[in-house]
């Protein structure tokens, strides 16, 4: 006799001769060989019956040992080996399974209720498994629905381990049993099945997974699984999980799988990280199916390293779609492309499979089949969502002559579209155009465009734009883009109409929570106009904007206006764009009491100190320069008292009087506020600490500003000394000898020459030999101007004797 088997219903029939109620087990039944009651009884020549599967492995074991073949009860050789098929004895072991089948089952039906003991609960469900097992090996089935119903009863078990065991026999019941399978799906029973999946222990989470996959063999319940809240999510978290053991892994991947024949499902699992269903569907399925996975492809959540998979997978399908006349496989495949186009990566592969020819072709296409303004919309979405990515667009041809996307014609007919269209296509046509003009090798051919097709007027006009705020920030990037290029004619533009200056300042100075692009590309834009345009400048004085700017920088120095993204950029525009004021001051008196009222002065030293930010140096330093020459003209010269009456008849007794707070370098009486003078704002040192600076256009106008100290009309002398207190002598010398560029090593001589006019000073530089020969190389290869300025330099150390005259004296 068999042993009593294991916790799982495997044990041998046999056992169930000491269950009450069971009829006993005939000696007969039981195979000698594997002390299982027989399914299959055949009987050798001898009489002796056993199993035929376990006597034909007997006979291959005696094969393959090199035995001759024989009884395993007798040990005697057979002379012949054929099987007969006992049948009286399999139909009488049948009618007995039969009859103890049918009483083991009404004894499970007993015992299954949730107030029974829970070890009587357990053998039951044991007896259960064991019968299906046995009627499945004779190929028949049984469906008994209430057993089924007081099975999944277990269910709500307190105990785990009942409930475990309850799953474990659902899955054997349903197995290949339309019928059971229905039963089980009535009602919650499946979502409670769902909910074991993560509030069951290991053996729990493994048999619910069992049972969900036998139910998901059903077509028809694969809609039912699919649409129980989380069942989808649990199932594709179980295939990934690292804790899970391998068969509970395999049932959740083979469950998802059979799920997979509804849509729905399929959109589901690409919610929940499982995409490869849907790009499989959207490859291979039928027409409408195809149609179907790429509209939902479009609307789904996509991460950019799953931007690139798409891409890589059923970009070009997508793009054949694209193609077709069928105007909703157009429109799915439009909506999946401008899905997956937003990241750099995967656009890449889209340029690469040849997405550009269509989306052109679709933007300025006229005629039968035409896209829809909505769809050409897209299409312009797409487009600037793959130009924005910073490609070698020259490179790739588009159209049917191999133009590319930055010829002129194509860029024209771009500008044209945007005049003819409305204004949600011409925000994305405009953000196209802001992609190819933040290129630099594509900018040039755009700003060719627009002043051939004098497309210049219009697109100001956008400016104005208050109804769609994508519209305008678009145009304001785009003219902000090419302003370093067309900043004549932008300040044309602006002057010749009305509104689009205002509006933007009003954007420069709208109290936003943190710093917007749209006012970092407005500030910008305005900062790139000719700083000499002296209308422009007024009209910004007369309407306000250089208040506003002063209000925003100081917030912003003070933290009160912050924006981590935006800061700088918009930072350097607005102090650029408050600079150009202080190349009015010559011409416009109101220019003047505006610096004077507002100290802007110190307001441009505080931004001197501005580290890191070498733009913000650069437009402080030229603005302090240009504020220093003004100086002379606005130094308050002291009225000097009459001479007494001894002193004019004898003048030898007469001594100059004494004014106290003279300034030492404009001779009167000076202020940072009020006459802009750099000696008293103590800005020397800090102009000085820039010469070091690594950036040529920082260290131009720190230069440019020194110089203004030692203009004529001035005390030169005294403004080298002042420099020279500075530690400033040895910086000067340095960048004459760096030679960086033409304009500093002008500008260098320049000063050079009246420091050098320091007697003491000239003998120590006299003797560095370096010295002499950047002013030798200036007084041979630069412009005439500076080669008469070296030459006079020359003579201050000696290096030219004073009667050799080679250039005619000029002034």
């Amino acid at each position: 006799m068999a042993g009593s088997g294991s916790w799982d219903g495997s044990q041998s029939d046999n056992s169930s001769q000491f269950e009450p109620g069971i009829d006993n087990i005939y000696e007969a039944f039981i195979c000698p060989l594997t002390k299982q009651v027989m399914h299959n009884p055949v009987t050798l020549e001898n009489g002796q019956t056993f199993e035929r599967e376990a006597i034909e492995k007997w006979f291959q074991e005696c094969r393959e040992n090199g035995q001759p073949l024989s009884c395993p009860i007798t040990s005697k050789e057979l002379s012949i080996t054929d099987l007969s098929p006992s049948i009286a004895l399999r139909n009488t072991i049948e009618e007995w399974r039969a009859r103890n089948d049918a009483l083991k089952l009404d004894i499970a039906r007993q015992s299954l209720y949730l107030g029974n003991a829970e070890t009587n609960i357990l053998l039951a469900l044991k007896n259960v498994r064991e019968i299906c097992r046995n009627i499945r090996k004779i190929r028949q089935r049984v469906c008994n629905p209430q057993l089924v119903r007081l099975i999944t009863d277990m269910l709500k078990s307190s105990s785990h381990e009942v409930r475990c065991k309850a799953l474990q026999t659902l899955q054997v019941v349903v197995e290949g049993d339309e019928e059971s399978k229905a039963i089980v799906a009535e009602g919650d029973t499946v979502r409670t099945i769902v909910k074991f999946l993560s509030q069951e222990p290991s053996k729990g989470r493994e048999a619910a997974v069992s049972v969900l996959f036998e139910l998901s063999k059903s077509e028809a319940l694969c809609e039912k699984i699919g649409s129980i809240h989380g069942a989808i999510i649990l199932l594709v978290g179980l295939t990934s999980s690292k804790s899970e053991n391998v068969s509970t892994v395999e049932k959740a991947d083979k469950t998802l799988t059979n799920l997979e024949r509804s849509e729905e499902n399929v959109r589901q699992m690409a919610i929940n990280g499982r995409l490869q269903p849907l790009l499989a569907k959207l490859l291979e399925g039928s027409p409408e199916t195809k149609v179907s996975m790429a509209f939902y492809l479009g609307v789904l959540a996509l991460n950019n390293d799953v931007k690139v998979i798409v891409a890589q997978t059923v970009g070009s399908s997508l793009i054949d779609l694209m193609r077709t006349r069928d105007m909703s496989q157009r429109e799915a495949a439009l909506g999946a492309l401008n899905n997956i186009s937003s990241f750099e990566g995967s656009a890449k592969l889209l340029i690469n499979t040849g997405i550009l020819p269509p989306l052109i072709k679709d933007l300025f296409y006229v005629g039968p089949n035409q896209l829809p303004i909505r769809l050409k919309e897209v299409s312009a979405t797409i487009l600037a969502n793959i130009v924005n990515i910073g490609y070698d667009f020259d490179k790739v041809p588009v159209g049917p002559h191999h133009q590319t996307l930055v010829s002129e014609e194509i860029v024209e007919n771009l500008l044209q579209l945007t005049s003819n269209t409305g204004p949600e296509i011409q925000g994305k046509l405009l953000a196209v155009l802001v992609g190819l003009t933040s290129c630099p090798n594509s900018v040039i051919n755009v700003v060719s465009a627009i002043r051939n097709s004098a497309a210049i007027i219009s697109l100001v006009q956008f400016v104005e734009i208050h109804e769609n705020d994508d519209l305008r920030l678009a145009s304001i990037k785009l003219l902000h883009n090419i302003s370093p290029h067309m900043s004549e004619e932008l300040a044309n533009a602006l002057r010749s109409t009305v509104g689009q200056l205002g509006s933007l300042v009003s954007i420069i100075s709208e109290n936003t929570p943190t710093i917007t692009e749209e006012q970092a590309a407005a500030a910008g834009l305005l900062a790139e106009l000719p700083e000499r345009d002296l209308v422009l400048t007024m009209r910004l004085l007369r309407e306000g904007a250089f208040e506003k700017i002063i209000s925003k920088i100081v917030g912003i120095r003070q933290g009160e206006i912050r924006g981590i993204r935006f800061e700088r950029t918009f930072l350097e525009g607005l102090v650029s764009i408050l600079a150009r004021i202080t190349f009015a001051l010559t011409k416009e008196t109101d220019a003047t009491l505006f610096c004077c009222e507002k100290n802007l002065p110190s307001l441009f030293l505080d931004l001197l100190q501005s580290n890191s930010q070498d733009n913000i140096q650069r437009a402080s330093a030229t603005a302090l320069e240009n504020l220093s020459l003004e100086s002379k003209n606005l130094t308050k010269i002291p009225e000097l008292p009459p001479p007494t009456y001894c002193v004019s008849i004898f003048s030898c007794l007469s001594k100059p009087p004494v004014v106290l707070g003279i300034c030492k370098i404009h001779q009167g009486i000076c202020s940072v506020r009020e006459s802009f003078c750099l000696v008293e704002g103590q800005a020397v040192d800090k102009l000085v600490d820039l010469l070091d600076h690594e950036n040529d256009k920082v260290v131009g106008p720190a230069l440019a500003a020194l110089s203004t100290l030692l203009e004529d009309g001035l005390d030169v002398v005294q403004g080298v000394r002042l420099i020279d207190e500075a530690d400033g002598i040895t910086p000067i010398l340095n960048v004459l000898l760096e030679n960086r560029t033409e304009n500093l090593r002008i500008r260098a001589v320049w000063m050079v020459e009246r420091i050098l006019r320091i007697e003491e000073i000239a003998r120590e530089v006299g003797e560095e030999q370096n010295v002499t020969a950047a002013l030798v190389d200036a007084f041979q290869n630069a412009d005439f101007r500076t080669r008469q300025i070296a030459e006079k330099a020359l003579r201050h150390i000696d290096k030219i004797p004073n009667f050799s005259g080679i250039f005619t004296n000029i002034g």
